[in-house]
Protein backbone atom coordinates (compact mmCIF):
# COMPACT_ATOMS: atom_id res chain seq x y z
CA UNK A 1 0.00 0.00 0.00
CA UNK A 2 1.45 3.30 -0.84
CA UNK A 3 1.15 6.34 1.44
CA UNK A 4 2.25 9.85 0.47
CA UNK A 5 3.55 11.63 3.93
CA UNK A 6 3.95 15.04 2.76
CA UNK A 7 0.21 15.26 1.43
CA UNK A 8 -0.84 13.55 4.87
CA UNK A 9 0.87 15.54 6.79
CA UNK A 10 -0.27 18.95 4.81
CA UNK A 11 -4.10 17.96 5.20
CA UNK A 12 -3.98 16.96 9.06
CA UNK A 13 -1.71 20.30 9.65
CA UNK A 14 -4.30 22.24 7.91
CA UNK A 15 -7.22 20.45 9.49
CA UNK A 16 -5.30 20.73 12.52
CA UNK A 17 -5.26 24.32 12.41
CA UNK A 18 -8.64 25.24 11.03
CA UNK A 19 -10.14 23.01 14.55
CA UNK A 20 -7.41 24.72 17.19
CA UNK A 21 -5.67 21.91 18.17
CA UNK A 22 -2.08 22.72 16.67
CA UNK A 23 0.39 21.81 19.80
CA UNK A 24 0.22 18.21 19.06
CA UNK A 25 0.52 18.52 14.63
CA UNK A 26 3.85 19.97 15.35
CA UNK A 27 5.07 16.33 15.98
CA UNK A 28 3.95 15.32 12.78
CA UNK A 29 6.84 17.85 10.85
CA UNK A 30 8.50 15.98 8.14
CA UNK A 31 11.99 15.02 9.81
CA UNK A 32 15.28 15.71 8.11
CA UNK A 33 15.74 12.16 7.43
CA UNK A 34 12.67 10.92 5.19
CA UNK A 35 12.93 9.68 2.30
CA UNK A 36 11.72 9.10 -1.03
CA UNK A 37 10.36 5.71 -0.38
CA UNK A 38 10.38 4.06 2.50
CA UNK A 39 9.83 0.10 2.80
CA UNK A 40 8.69 -1.43 6.64
CA UNK A 41 7.85 -4.14 8.60
CA UNK A 42 8.84 -6.37 5.63
CA UNK A 43 11.87 -9.80 6.17
CA UNK A 44 14.62 -8.48 4.61
CA UNK A 45 17.69 -10.74 3.31
CA UNK A 46 21.25 -8.84 3.89
CA UNK A 47 24.49 -10.39 3.82
CA UNK A 48 22.68 -13.48 3.76
CA UNK A 49 20.80 -12.70 7.07
CA UNK A 50 17.09 -12.07 7.86
CA UNK A 51 16.51 -9.06 9.98
CA UNK A 52 13.54 -6.45 9.93
CA UNK A 53 15.35 -3.48 8.93
CA UNK A 54 13.03 -0.26 7.45
CA UNK A 55 14.87 0.55 3.79
CA UNK A 56 14.81 4.24 2.70
CA UNK A 57 15.41 4.85 -1.09
CA UNK A 58 16.80 8.40 -1.48
CA UNK A 59 16.15 10.59 -4.04
CA UNK A 60 18.90 9.42 -6.14
CA UNK A 61 17.69 5.58 -5.60
CA UNK A 62 19.85 4.81 -3.99
CA UNK A 63 19.37 1.90 -0.68
CA UNK A 64 20.19 3.36 3.30
CA UNK A 65 18.89 1.01 6.24
CA UNK A 66 18.08 1.81 9.58
CA UNK A 67 16.36 0.26 12.60
CA UNK A 68 15.13 2.98 13.70
CA UNK A 69 11.40 4.34 12.48
CA UNK A 70 12.03 6.89 9.49
CA UNK A 71 9.57 8.25 7.22
CA UNK A 72 9.18 8.67 3.23
CA UNK A 73 7.15 10.64 0.92
CA UNK A 74 6.11 6.74 -0.05
CA UNK A 75 6.04 4.08 2.64
CA UNK A 76 5.18 0.21 1.81
CA UNK A 77 3.86 -1.61 4.38
CA UNK A 78 5.83 -5.44 3.74
CA UNK A 79 4.06 -6.78 6.87
CA UNK A 80 4.33 -10.87 6.06
CA UNK A 81 6.26 -10.01 3.02
CA UNK A 82 9.80 -11.08 2.17
CA UNK A 83 12.28 -7.56 0.31
CA UNK A 84 14.58 -9.24 -1.34
CA UNK A 85 17.29 -7.46 -3.91
CA UNK A 86 15.99 -7.45 -7.50
CA UNK A 87 15.76 -10.69 -9.31
CA UNK A 88 18.42 -11.12 -12.21
CA UNK A 89 18.36 -12.73 -14.98
CA UNK A 90 21.25 -13.78 -16.74
CA UNK A 91 19.91 -16.12 -19.41
CA UNK A 92 16.92 -13.78 -20.59
CA UNK A 93 16.32 -14.03 -24.03
CA UNK A 94 14.60 -11.79 -26.43
CA UNK A 95 17.16 -11.44 -29.74
CA UNK A 96 15.32 -12.68 -32.78
CA UNK A 97 13.62 -8.78 -33.52
CA UNK A 98 14.21 -6.77 -29.94
CA UNK A 99 13.73 -3.48 -31.48
CA UNK A 100 9.74 -4.64 -31.75
CA UNK A 101 9.12 -7.11 -28.91
CA UNK A 102 11.54 -5.70 -26.25
CA UNK A 103 8.38 -3.38 -24.49
CA UNK A 104 6.52 -6.73 -24.09
CA UNK A 105 9.87 -9.21 -23.14
CA UNK A 106 10.59 -6.48 -20.12
CA UNK A 107 6.88 -6.69 -19.36
CA UNK A 108 6.68 -9.92 -18.18
CA UNK A 109 10.15 -10.26 -17.05
CA UNK A 110 9.18 -7.30 -14.05
CA UNK A 111 6.33 -9.13 -13.48
CA UNK A 112 8.08 -12.14 -12.34
CA UNK A 113 9.77 -9.67 -10.09
CA UNK A 114 13.10 -9.03 -12.47
CA UNK A 115 14.89 -6.14 -12.21
CA UNK A 116 17.56 -6.79 -14.06
CA UNK A 117 17.17 -9.03 -18.00
CA UNK A 118 20.43 -9.89 -19.31
CA UNK A 119 20.94 -11.23 -22.74
CA UNK A 120 23.99 -13.58 -22.00
CA UNK A 121 23.23 -16.44 -23.86
CA UNK A 122 22.28 -14.49 -27.46
CA UNK A 123 22.53 -10.68 -27.16
CA UNK A 124 23.88 -9.06 -30.67
CA UNK A 125 26.95 -8.67 -32.55
CA UNK A 126 26.98 -5.08 -32.98
CA UNK A 127 26.86 -3.85 -29.20
CA UNK A 128 27.43 -0.08 -29.73
CA UNK A 129 24.52 0.36 -32.66
CA UNK A 130 22.04 -2.23 -29.97
CA UNK A 131 23.01 0.21 -26.95
CA UNK A 132 23.09 3.54 -28.77
CA UNK A 133 19.16 2.50 -30.01
CA UNK A 134 18.02 1.37 -26.65
CA UNK A 135 19.09 4.16 -24.93
CA UNK A 136 16.19 6.43 -26.36
CA UNK A 137 13.57 3.86 -25.70
CA UNK A 138 12.18 3.62 -22.11
CA UNK A 139 12.30 0.25 -20.21
CA UNK A 140 11.00 -1.51 -17.61
CA UNK A 141 13.82 -3.69 -16.84
CA UNK A 142 17.55 -2.68 -16.76
CA UNK A 143 19.30 -4.32 -19.62
CA UNK A 144 22.33 -5.40 -21.10
CA UNK A 145 23.79 -8.22 -23.94
CA UNK A 146 26.68 -10.13 -24.75
CA UNK A 147 28.53 -11.19 -28.23
CA UNK A 148 26.67 -13.09 -29.99
CA UNK A 149 28.72 -15.17 -31.78
CA UNK A 150 26.48 -17.05 -33.86
CA UNK A 151 25.58 -13.37 -35.65
CA UNK A 152 29.01 -12.66 -36.06
CA UNK A 153 29.76 -16.12 -37.54
CA UNK A 154 27.15 -15.86 -39.88
CA UNK A 155 27.90 -12.70 -40.72
CA UNK A 156 32.15 -13.22 -41.39
CA UNK A 157 33.55 -15.86 -43.26
CA UNK A 158 37.12 -15.30 -42.17
CA UNK A 159 38.80 -16.00 -38.61
CA UNK A 160 40.50 -13.39 -38.15
CA UNK A 161 37.78 -11.09 -39.29
CA UNK A 162 35.31 -12.67 -36.30
CA UNK A 163 38.33 -12.66 -33.61
CA UNK A 164 37.97 -8.96 -34.67
CA UNK A 165 34.57 -8.23 -34.50
CA UNK A 166 34.01 -10.06 -31.00
CA UNK A 167 37.07 -7.84 -29.49
CA UNK A 168 35.23 -4.92 -31.18
CA UNK A 169 31.73 -5.65 -29.11
CA UNK A 170 33.98 -6.41 -26.00
CA UNK A 171 35.54 -3.26 -26.66
CA UNK A 172 32.04 -1.87 -26.97
CA UNK A 173 30.74 -2.72 -23.49
CA UNK A 174 29.48 -5.87 -24.14
CA UNK A 175 29.26 -7.96 -20.87
CA UNK A 176 30.51 -11.26 -22.70
CA UNK A 177 31.15 -13.73 -24.91
CA UNK A 178 28.25 -16.52 -25.70
CA UNK A 179 27.96 -19.09 -28.44
CA UNK A 180 25.85 -22.21 -28.93
CA UNK A 181 27.86 -24.89 -30.46
CA UNK A 182 25.10 -27.23 -30.81
CA UNK A 183 23.35 -24.81 -33.08
CA UNK A 184 26.09 -24.21 -34.78
CA UNK A 185 28.93 -26.54 -34.47
CA UNK A 186 32.36 -24.60 -34.31
CA UNK A 187 36.02 -26.19 -34.08
CA UNK A 188 37.70 -26.33 -31.07
CA UNK A 189 40.51 -24.31 -31.88
CA UNK A 190 37.79 -21.82 -32.99
CA UNK A 191 36.12 -21.88 -29.49
CA UNK A 192 39.93 -20.83 -27.79
CA UNK A 193 40.12 -17.80 -29.06
CA UNK A 194 36.64 -16.86 -28.30
CA UNK A 195 37.39 -17.53 -24.97
CA UNK A 196 41.22 -16.20 -25.15
CA UNK A 197 39.07 -12.81 -25.96
CA UNK A 198 36.69 -12.75 -23.29
CA UNK A 199 39.58 -14.05 -20.75
CA UNK A 200 41.54 -10.67 -22.22
CA UNK A 201 38.67 -8.45 -21.22
CA UNK A 202 38.00 -10.45 -17.67
CA UNK A 203 34.47 -11.09 -19.41
CA UNK A 204 32.39 -14.71 -19.02
CA UNK A 205 32.31 -16.95 -21.79
CA UNK A 206 28.58 -18.03 -22.05
CA UNK A 207 28.37 -21.69 -23.46
CA UNK A 208 25.23 -23.55 -24.86
CA UNK A 209 27.12 -26.78 -25.25
CA UNK A 210 27.72 -29.15 -28.38
CA UNK A 211 25.51 -32.18 -27.33
CA UNK A 212 21.70 -32.88 -26.03
CA UNK A 213 21.99 -36.91 -26.42
CA UNK A 214 22.48 -39.55 -23.86
CA UNK A 215 25.35 -41.05 -25.35
CA UNK A 216 27.31 -37.59 -26.01
CA UNK A 217 26.16 -34.62 -23.66
CA UNK A 218 29.12 -35.39 -21.21
CA UNK A 219 31.63 -34.66 -24.00
CA UNK A 220 30.07 -31.44 -24.06
CA UNK A 221 30.19 -30.52 -20.70
CA UNK A 222 34.16 -32.11 -20.37
CA UNK A 223 34.94 -30.01 -23.29
CA UNK A 224 33.46 -26.61 -21.88
CA UNK A 225 36.02 -27.44 -18.69
CA UNK A 226 38.70 -27.84 -20.89
CA UNK A 227 38.00 -24.43 -22.08
CA UNK A 228 38.02 -23.22 -18.64
CA UNK A 229 41.29 -25.08 -18.27
CA UNK A 230 43.22 -24.39 -21.64
CA UNK A 231 42.39 -20.09 -21.02
CA UNK A 232 41.93 -19.46 -17.79
CA UNK A 233 38.63 -17.44 -18.78
CA UNK A 234 35.20 -18.04 -16.93
CA UNK A 235 32.56 -20.42 -18.49
CA UNK A 236 28.87 -20.31 -17.29
CA UNK A 237 27.60 -23.78 -18.93
CA UNK A 238 23.59 -22.78 -19.70
CA UNK A 239 21.01 -24.43 -18.84
CA UNK A 240 22.79 -27.27 -17.49
CA UNK A 241 19.56 -29.50 -17.36
CA UNK A 242 18.52 -29.40 -21.06
CA UNK A 243 21.61 -29.41 -22.30
CA UNK A 244 24.82 -31.40 -20.80
CA UNK A 245 22.86 -32.98 -17.74
CA UNK A 246 20.07 -34.39 -18.70
CA UNK A 247 20.41 -37.78 -18.17
CA UNK A 248 23.49 -37.69 -16.50
CA UNK A 249 23.32 -34.64 -14.34
CA UNK A 250 25.23 -36.48 -11.27
CA UNK A 251 28.17 -37.06 -13.24
CA UNK A 252 27.97 -33.66 -14.98
CA UNK A 253 27.58 -31.96 -11.51
CA UNK A 254 30.80 -34.37 -10.24
CA UNK A 255 32.62 -33.24 -12.98
CA UNK A 256 31.96 -29.07 -12.36
CA UNK A 257 32.78 -29.50 -8.83
CA UNK A 258 35.97 -31.18 -9.68
CA UNK A 259 37.08 -28.86 -11.99
CA UNK A 260 36.21 -25.93 -9.52
CA UNK A 261 38.76 -27.43 -6.85
CA UNK A 262 40.84 -27.52 -9.79
CA UNK A 263 41.19 -23.61 -9.77
CA UNK A 264 39.09 -23.43 -12.71
CA UNK A 265 36.28 -21.07 -13.32
CA UNK A 266 32.62 -22.51 -13.92
CA UNK A 267 29.10 -21.82 -13.15
CA UNK A 268 26.17 -23.34 -14.12
CA UNK A 269 22.21 -22.63 -14.51
CA UNK A 270 18.80 -24.53 -14.64
CA UNK A 271 15.03 -23.32 -14.92
CA UNK A 272 12.68 -24.91 -13.10
CA UNK A 273 10.79 -26.84 -15.55
CA UNK A 274 10.55 -30.35 -16.24
CA UNK A 275 10.82 -30.04 -20.01
CA UNK A 276 12.43 -27.80 -22.53
CA UNK A 277 10.99 -26.44 -25.81
CA UNK A 278 13.26 -25.26 -28.90
CA UNK A 279 12.24 -24.05 -32.59
CA UNK A 280 11.37 -26.92 -35.10
CA UNK A 281 13.98 -25.72 -37.64
CA UNK A 282 17.01 -26.13 -35.24
CA UNK A 283 19.73 -28.99 -35.06
CA UNK A 284 18.04 -30.16 -32.23
CA UNK A 285 15.20 -31.21 -34.38
CA UNK A 286 17.52 -32.75 -37.10
CA UNK A 287 17.85 -36.46 -38.23
CA UNK A 288 17.68 -38.92 -35.32
CA UNK A 289 15.29 -36.85 -32.58
CA UNK A 290 13.13 -39.25 -31.72
CA UNK A 291 15.78 -42.04 -31.10
CA UNK A 292 17.88 -39.31 -29.20
CA UNK A 293 15.57 -38.30 -26.49
CA UNK A 294 12.71 -41.01 -27.25
CA UNK A 295 9.65 -38.67 -27.99
CA UNK A 296 7.62 -39.40 -31.32
CA UNK A 297 5.87 -36.51 -33.12
CA UNK A 298 2.78 -36.22 -30.92
CA UNK A 299 4.75 -36.10 -27.72
CA UNK A 300 5.22 -32.37 -29.20
CA UNK A 301 3.25 -29.55 -28.48
CA UNK A 302 3.15 -25.87 -30.09
CA UNK A 303 3.83 -23.43 -27.26
CA UNK A 304 0.96 -20.79 -27.49
CA UNK A 305 -1.56 -23.06 -28.96
CA UNK A 306 -1.09 -25.95 -27.45
CA UNK A 307 -1.36 -27.77 -30.89
CA UNK A 308 -0.30 -31.28 -30.50
CA UNK A 309 1.89 -32.58 -33.63
CA UNK A 310 1.65 -35.07 -36.36
CA UNK A 311 4.49 -36.59 -38.63
CA UNK A 312 2.54 -34.22 -41.17
CA UNK A 313 2.56 -31.47 -39.65
CA UNK A 314 6.29 -31.39 -37.99
CA UNK A 315 7.60 -31.80 -41.34
CA UNK A 316 5.47 -28.77 -42.46
CA UNK A 317 6.81 -26.87 -39.86
CA UNK A 318 10.22 -27.95 -40.05
CA UNK A 319 10.14 -25.87 -43.82
CA UNK A 320 9.57 -22.59 -41.38
CA UNK A 321 11.26 -20.37 -39.46
CA UNK A 322 10.53 -19.73 -35.90
CA UNK A 323 8.15 -22.37 -34.51
CA UNK A 324 8.78 -23.62 -31.16
CA UNK A 325 7.51 -26.68 -29.92
CA UNK A 326 7.65 -28.13 -26.31
CA UNK A 327 8.56 -31.36 -24.90
CA UNK A 328 6.34 -33.34 -22.54
CA UNK A 329 6.47 -32.40 -19.26
CA UNK A 330 8.60 -34.73 -16.90
CA UNK A 331 10.81 -35.35 -19.97
CA UNK A 332 13.52 -33.86 -17.88
CA UNK A 333 12.80 -35.66 -14.19
CA UNK A 334 13.06 -32.44 -11.45
CA UNK A 335 14.83 -35.60 -9.30
CA UNK A 336 17.44 -36.27 -11.44
CA UNK A 337 18.33 -32.93 -13.07
CA UNK A 338 17.28 -29.93 -11.39
CA UNK A 339 16.98 -30.57 -7.66
CA UNK A 340 20.17 -32.02 -7.45
CA UNK A 341 21.67 -28.97 -9.82
CA UNK A 342 20.26 -26.41 -7.19
CA UNK A 343 21.91 -28.31 -4.25
CA UNK A 344 25.48 -26.94 -5.56
CA UNK A 345 26.85 -23.36 -4.80
CA UNK A 346 27.80 -22.85 -8.41
CA UNK A 347 24.63 -23.28 -9.92
CA UNK A 348 21.83 -20.11 -10.38
CA UNK A 349 19.00 -19.91 -11.78
CA UNK A 350 18.59 -18.73 -15.55
CA UNK A 351 15.21 -18.63 -17.42
CA UNK A 352 17.04 -19.05 -21.16
CA UNK A 353 13.51 -17.33 -21.98
CA UNK A 354 10.98 -14.28 -22.96
CA UNK A 355 7.85 -13.84 -24.04
CA UNK A 356 7.65 -11.62 -27.76
CA UNK A 357 4.43 -11.30 -28.56
CA UNK A 358 1.24 -9.88 -26.79
CA UNK A 359 -1.09 -12.36 -26.51
CA UNK A 360 -0.22 -16.41 -26.24
CA UNK A 361 3.36 -15.86 -28.01
CA UNK A 362 5.45 -18.81 -28.89
CA UNK A 363 7.73 -19.09 -26.25
CA UNK A 364 8.36 -21.24 -23.26
CA UNK A 365 6.21 -20.55 -20.18
CA UNK A 366 9.74 -19.59 -18.31
CA UNK A 367 9.63 -16.58 -20.63
CA UNK A 368 7.06 -15.14 -18.03
CA UNK A 369 7.35 -17.50 -15.15
CA UNK A 370 10.68 -18.89 -14.40
CA UNK A 371 11.61 -16.78 -11.26
CA UNK A 372 8.40 -16.93 -9.12
CA UNK A 373 8.47 -20.52 -10.31
CA UNK A 374 12.33 -21.60 -9.09
CA UNK A 375 11.02 -19.82 -5.47
CA UNK A 376 8.18 -21.98 -5.06
CA UNK A 377 9.81 -24.99 -6.38
CA UNK A 378 12.69 -24.88 -4.09
CA UNK A 379 10.57 -24.31 -1.15
CA UNK A 380 9.22 -27.27 -2.00
CA UNK A 381 12.21 -29.44 -2.09
CA UNK A 382 13.16 -27.96 1.25
CA UNK A 383 16.25 -25.46 0.09
CA UNK A 384 16.25 -22.54 1.95
CA UNK A 385 14.81 -19.12 1.12
CA UNK A 386 18.04 -17.56 1.04
CA UNK A 387 19.70 -20.24 -0.89
CA UNK A 388 17.65 -19.44 -3.84
CA UNK A 389 17.38 -15.50 -3.41
CA UNK A 390 21.65 -15.71 -3.90
CA UNK A 391 20.55 -18.02 -6.54
CA UNK A 392 18.79 -15.62 -8.68
CA UNK A 393 20.48 -12.56 -7.23
CA UNK A 394 23.68 -12.37 -6.08
CA UNK A 395 25.23 -15.14 -7.68
CA UNK A 396 24.06 -13.85 -11.26
CA UNK A 397 25.57 -9.96 -9.96
CA UNK A 398 28.62 -12.09 -9.40
CA UNK A 399 29.49 -12.78 -13.17
CA UNK A 400 28.77 -9.01 -14.15
CA UNK A 401 29.88 -7.49 -11.00
CA UNK A 402 32.12 -5.06 -13.11
CA UNK A 403 29.49 -3.95 -14.75
CA UNK A 404 26.63 -3.53 -12.18
CA UNK A 405 29.22 -3.30 -8.89
CA UNK A 406 26.17 -1.77 -6.56
CA UNK A 407 23.41 -4.24 -7.38
CA UNK A 408 22.41 -7.51 -6.47
CA UNK A 409 22.61 -6.77 -2.97
CA UNK A 410 20.23 -4.66 -0.20
CA UNK A 411 23.00 -2.82 1.52
CA UNK A 412 23.90 0.34 2.40
CA UNK A 413 24.13 3.29 -0.77
CA UNK A 414 23.40 -0.27 -2.98
CA UNK A 415 21.10 1.23 -6.26
CA UNK A 416 17.34 -0.01 -5.17
CA UNK A 417 16.49 -3.11 -7.02
CA UNK A 418 13.79 -4.50 -5.02
CA UNK A 419 11.26 -7.22 -5.38
CA UNK A 420 8.76 -7.80 -2.46
CA UNK A 421 6.85 -10.94 -2.36
CA UNK A 422 4.60 -13.36 -0.69
CA UNK A 423 6.53 -16.72 -0.06
CA UNK A 424 3.32 -18.91 0.44
CA UNK A 425 1.54 -17.31 -2.60
CA UNK A 426 4.74 -16.99 -4.95
CA UNK A 427 4.30 -18.99 -8.30
CA UNK A 428 4.38 -18.86 -12.23
CA UNK A 429 1.21 -18.93 -13.33
CA UNK A 430 2.53 -19.23 -17.37
CA UNK A 431 1.91 -22.39 -18.91
CA UNK A 432 2.41 -23.82 -22.46
CA UNK A 433 -0.84 -23.38 -23.87
CA UNK A 434 -1.13 -19.82 -22.59
CA UNK A 435 2.35 -18.24 -21.25
CA UNK A 436 1.41 -14.80 -21.31
CA UNK A 437 0.42 -14.72 -17.44
CA UNK A 438 1.68 -12.82 -14.73
CA UNK A 439 3.05 -14.43 -11.72
CA UNK A 440 1.41 -14.64 -8.35
CA UNK A 441 2.87 -13.46 -5.18
CA UNK A 442 4.65 -10.49 -6.62
CA UNK A 443 3.52 -7.71 -4.40
CA UNK A 444 5.92 -5.00 -5.45
CA UNK A 445 9.37 -3.85 -7.45
CA UNK A 446 11.21 -1.48 -7.35
CA UNK A 447 13.55 -0.91 -10.30
CA UNK A 448 16.49 2.33 -9.75
CA UNK A 449 14.52 3.57 -6.93
CA UNK A 450 11.40 3.77 -8.16
CA UNK A 451 8.34 1.56 -8.47
CA UNK A 452 8.12 -0.40 -11.46
CA UNK A 453 5.51 -2.79 -10.82
CA UNK A 454 2.95 -3.17 -7.86
CA UNK A 455 -0.24 -5.14 -7.27
CA UNK A 456 -0.52 -6.43 -10.53
CA UNK A 457 -0.06 -2.87 -12.22
CA UNK A 458 2.33 -1.73 -14.45
CA UNK A 459 3.50 1.53 -12.73
CA UNK A 460 6.90 2.84 -14.60
CA UNK A 461 9.69 2.14 -16.80
CA UNK A 462 13.17 3.49 -15.20
CA UNK A 463 15.47 0.64 -16.18
CA UNK A 464 18.55 1.18 -17.27
CA UNK A 465 21.53 -0.08 -19.04
CA UNK A 466 23.55 -2.61 -18.11
CA UNK A 467 27.52 -1.93 -19.92
CA UNK A 468 30.83 -2.10 -19.47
Amino acid sequence: MKINRRDFIKKTVTAGVFLGVSPIIKSLTLPSNSYKIVIKNGTVLTDSKWGNPYIGITNEGKIQLTYKPILGDIEIDATNKIVSPGFIDILADNSANPNITYSIFEKYKLTDGVTTALQMHGGYHKVSEYYNDFKNKKHYTNYGISTKVMNVRNSISSLSGRYKAVEKCLNEGALGVSHSIEYQPTPYSELLEYAKLAKKYSRPLFLHLRYSSKEKEIEGVIEAINIAKDTGVHVHIDHLNSTGGTFNMPKALELISSARESGHSLTTCVYPYSYWATYLHSKRYGEGWRERYNLDYNDLVIVGTGERLTKSSFYNYRKGYGRLAAVPEGTMPFDETVDLALQHDFCMIGSDGGIESSSKANNHPRGAGCFSTAVNHALKIGLPLEKIIEKITTLPQSLIAGAMPLRGKIANNYIADITIFDKDKINGTATIANPNQFSDGIDTVIVNGEIAYQNKNLIAKNGMPIRY
